[in-house]
């Protein structure tokens, strides 16, 4: 299929590329030329400006995957829509908050076109692993963007549909409240057994056996225990820890329904202290992680 994508940092890049890689018609854009001249050079239609997104459409209506930030989604949106034909399918695949979707949903539908939220997950990862995407919108607009799908979530990933405009999204932010809590355990473990009785312990070692077959074998303690190996002190990390928004907007909503989040509350907790100075081994190493499986910025706050 012919799909647009606009943002090709380091999620919306790989999405495209795979894409590319799929079979389907792939056109280009983002902000910076850079980065669509990389998507050129294996094959993808460049768009320079927003214009040229619609212009490869031939005038026909666009499927439009958007990975921006969630804090310009709504301007970007704006933008977009003002040049867009009625028809268009528009998919908002970064990590918005839901409780936005149902205005955002109404502004695409008021210009005859449709929005469906999706949530991805895959990090760095997802071109080769498989993309895990989560769903919510309108029905149709789902099934007509299966076949991008379908690739996307190639070899081990998956997607499904959850229902009503915001359930994609609600759903990827209650995941990554999850992620939150269990890269917290993990952390703390590591740290206990590096601050613990036994001053020479393998940290990696460890890592390595609880990998095979133990109730905590995972893919985040297989990348810890990968960051382990390179770098067993975490030489150079600094240990301050960021928060995207992800876990905030979940705790918000559990007290709106009154369910208690006691692990994800103290997870996010530990994340905001680091940021005001309270650092040490488990930061390390959940920025550690972080840089593993989503190539964010090992010494940075985003």
């Amino acid at each position: 299929m012919k799909i647009a994508i606009s943002g090709l940092g380091r999620m919306g890049g790989q999405i495209a590329k795979k894409l590319h890689e799929g079979g389907h018609e792939v056109i280009a854009h983002n902000r910076s030329a850079g980065k669509v001249d990389e998507a050129a050079a294996y094959g993808a239609r460049p768009a320079y400006q927003k214009q040229d997104v619609v212009a490869a459409f031939g005038g026909e209506p666009v499927t439009l995957w958007i990975m921006i930030p969630a804090n310009v989604i709504d301007a970007e949106l704006d933008e977009w829509l003002e040049i867009l034909p009625a028809g268009s399918t528009i998919i908002d695949g970064g990590n918005s908050d839901y409780r936005g979707d149902a205005a955002r949903a109404e502004r695409v539908a008021n210009k005859g076109s449709h929005l469906l939220d999706i949530g991805t997950s895959g990090g760095v990862w997802g071109v080769t692993n498989g993309f895990s995407m989560m769903v919510g919108g309108d029905e149709a607009s789902f099934t007509a963007l299966e076949p991008a799908l379908t690739t996307l979530a190639q070899p081990h990933g998956g997607y499904r549909h959850f229902g009503e405009t915001g359930t994609g999204h609600f759903v990827k932010m209650v995941h990554n409240a999850i992620e939150y809590g269990m890269m917290e355990s993990l952390a703390e473990g590591y740290r206990v057994l590096k601050e613990g009785p036994y001053k020479n312990l393998d940290l990696a070692k460890a890592g390595d056996v609880w990998q095979e077959s133990s109730v905590v074998t995972s893919w985040l303690n297989d990348l810890t225990r990968q960051a382990l190996h390179e770098n067993p002190e975490l030489d150079g990390i600094e240990g301050v820890v960021a928060e995207s928004g992800e876990a905030r907007w979940t705790l918000e909503t559990a007290k709106e329904y009154d369910v208690p989040m006691p692990s994800i509350q103290a997870s996010f907790d530990v994340r905001l202290a680091s940021q005001n100075g309270d650092i040490n081994y488990a930061t390390k190493l959940l920025a550690a992680m972080r840089n593993k499986f989503g190539g964010h910025d090992i010494n940075g706050v985003q």
